[in-house]
């Protein structure tokens, strides 16, 4: 998969420096993934939430952190539209972001 973009995920960790190894993590694992449809996503990540709009939501850091992403399955790519904490992320419509 190829995921757009990497600096909100540098600029979320540069504040909350103890997301930095888990939100890597993802990315690298994402970047390798070949996620075809959510269930894949699923396979994977068992605890990630699948929305409307083929959002995603993934919880970083046993929950403390959230980040929601929009994938095109058919061309392979991950939009990344929200990364926060769980109190920011009850603020926002993961469905619309």
């Amino acid at each position: 998969m190829r995921v757009i973009s990497f600096k909100s995920l540098r600029e979320f960790w540069e504040r909350h420096r103890d997301a930095e190894s888990m939100l890597m993590a993802w990315f690298n694992e994402a970047e390798a993934a070949t996620w075809g449809t959510p269930q894949a996503i699923l396979d994977r990540y068992p605890s990630a939430d699948i929305l409307l709009g083929n959002r995603v939501v993934f919880n970083i850091k046993g929950n403390h952190y959230r980040l929601v992403v929009k994938i095109h399955y058919n061309t392979g790519v991950v939009y990344i539209r929200f990364v926060g904490t769980h109190a920011e992320y009850d603020r926002i419509d993961a469905e619309t972001i």
